[in-house]
């Protein structure tokens, strides 16, 4: 029997099995992948950021609010493409599929280079702090090695620079969890949705925790500064005649803005802190009955943690104010605006808890943490995978372990560029540099949509898109007015992340001279 792809040799000689991708994932598991990757240390983190820009508690909820209605509307229409094309790879095959290889390409390489490395690695150096909380002598101040400082850098109205560069314990226990999770990825697909599915479990009761303790032990302080009588003081500053100031970029003026601009301008964080519920995609050649599995399994899974977070966010406003003084030597002085760190999540069960509430929360930002990086890790290898079927990587990464069925070399690659992200000190910005290409990313995907209608009207539709085409155009729009006010009010966060993006054309050019596209994924190369 000749395997297609397969040398002259092999066709001869090799009587064994060639190792295929292993359809091990249910609606559960695929389920538990989605809500886990999406869940990490955002939640607890970013709402400080978004009370400061919107200064309403109104116009603080709204935001995720927004941030829900695009994730769904994505979760929807992505579910019929992954439902039309259940192919490893997931967003990079649909991108390639419906506008061309370069566009696939141009995705994969940049979640190559930062989007899925650099979450990975800031993810585990969160958990690196977070574990300090139990362990002082686990810190980023803690310097085994410190190579250099980078100082600021300004170009334009962006800084580059100003990271620490070097070894410390923080950073080391992150790199100690990359690989950890690599190398358990590398022992099936079975091991790994086994802990992502007990991680998803435990993060989801620690929110849901979270939420309850929040909505008991509401606080008096907080109701009267963020509710006040009838409500006044919940609308304050969200009328379409409200202005709010906006700094442009690094350092320039500050500007006046209206109510669409400064919840678009806010959505950084929010929908970074919902990302990554796309990852199931990459793992489709895995998942049993894709077709079905696939589009429920990002319906209930965003589903599930957009209603978590805007329950959390809602808490925190029944238990700390929104507004607060950054000089404030207590919780409720400080508010949401200035938390200690902007650790909005500790700050509340800080003062419900009072010193056992920093404890209570790293337990279960290290729980979230871990699970968020196994998700990553796992979903991440099969882009990478797919690409070099398509000769667009390099050619090992195709490969799969005769035993386990999964992408090797996908895994260690991967993990040793996110490791080398935790020491560079530079993930965290980068990070600020992906929202816009990831929007971009989207706003195409979707497009893609539309030109697949077009161009494969009589191709197999599973499941077709709710709402389509109003729904699909609506995050078009809706994205594009986000991205429109990043580049115009947030160019420190576009332009980067556009370079980036760019970068990877020349490296296409090289990529696809090189060995010819297989097509029967996941049939031919083994280690």
């Amino acid at each position: 029997m000749t395997i297609s792809g397969s040398s002259p040799t092999l066709e001869t000689t090799s009587t064994a099995p060639t190792p295929r991708l292993v359809q091990g994932l249910g609606l559960f598991s695929s389920t538990a992948l989605v809500a886990g990757s999406m869940i990490g240390s955002g939640i607890f983190l970013v709402d400080a950021d978004i009370a400061r820009g919107t200064d309403s508690p109104a116009l603080y909820l709204a935001a995720w609010l927004v941030t829900a209605i695009l994730t769904m509307i994505g979760a929807l229409s992505y579910g019929e493409l992954a439902a039309m094309m259940p192919k490893a790879g997931g967003q990079y095959v649909y991108l390639r599929e419906s506008l061309g290889p370069l566009w696939g390409f141009l995705y994969g390489w940049t979640l190559f280079l930062v989007i899925q490395t650099g979450t990975i690695a800031a993810v585990c150096v969160a958990f690196g702090k977070f574990l300090g909380v139990f362990f002082p002598s686990i810190s980023t101040t803690h310097w085994l090695w410190h190579i250099a400082h980078v100082p600021a850098i300004p170009l334009g109205p962006m800084v580059l620079g100003n990271m620490e560069i070097g070894i410390n314990t923080a950073n080391l226990t992150a790199v100690a969890i990359v690989f950890v999770l690599g190398i358990v990825n590398i022992f099936g697909l079975r091991l790994g949705a086994l802990i992502q599915n007990i991680f998803t479990s435990a993060k989801a009761l620690s929110l849901a925790g979270l939420i309850v303790v929040g909505l008991l032990f509401r606080n008096a302080t907080a109701l009267a500064a963020n509710f006040g009588a009838g409500w006044s003081e919940f609308w304050k500053n969200s009328g379409w005649h409200s202005m709010h100031p906006v700094q442009v970029g690094v350092g320039g003026p500050i500007v006046l803005v209206n109510i669409l601009v400064i919840v678009a301008a806010v959505q950084v964080g929010s929908l970074f802190s919902a990302d990554s519920w796309n990852n199931i995609t990459f793992t489709a050649g895995e998942v049993r009955n894709p077709r079905r599995n696939i589009p429920l399994s990002l319906v209930l899974g965003t589903g599930f943690v957009l209603t978590t977070y805007f329950l959390a966010s809602l808490a925190y406003l029944l238990v700390l104010p929104m507004h607060g003084d950054p000089n404030g030597t207590t919780v409720l002085a400080r508010g949401i605006q200035h938390a200690a760190e902007d650790r909005v999540g500790t700050a509340a069960l800080a003062e419900i808890f009072q010193s056992a509430g920093a404890y209570i929360m790293a337990a279960a930002i290290l729980i979230s943490t871990f699970g968020c990086a196994n998700g990553l890790s796992l979903a991440g290898a099969r882009v990478y995978f797919a690409m070099s079927r398509d000769g667009l990587f390099f050619k090992s990464v195709g490969k799969l372990h005769r035993r386990f069925h999964t992408p090797v070399a996908g895994l260690m690659v991967q993990a040793c560029w996110a490791a080398l992200l935790c020491f560079s000190g530079s993930y965290s910005q980068l990070l600020d540099y992906i929202i816009f290409a990831e929007l971009v990313f989207y706003i195409l995907t979707i497009l893609g949509l539309f030109v697949l209608r077009f161009r494969r009207r009589d191709a197999p539709r599973p499941y077709k898109a709710l709402g389509y085409p109003l729904l699909p155009a609506l995050y078009i729009v809706m994205a594009a007015w986000i991205c429109i006010v990043l580049l115009r009010y947030k160019p420190q966060y576009t332009w980067p992340g556009l370079v980036l993006v760019l970068l990877g054309i020349p490296v296409y050019l090289f990529w696809s001279r090189r060995s010819p596209r297989e097509v029967d994924e996941g049939t031919t190369h083994t280690i």
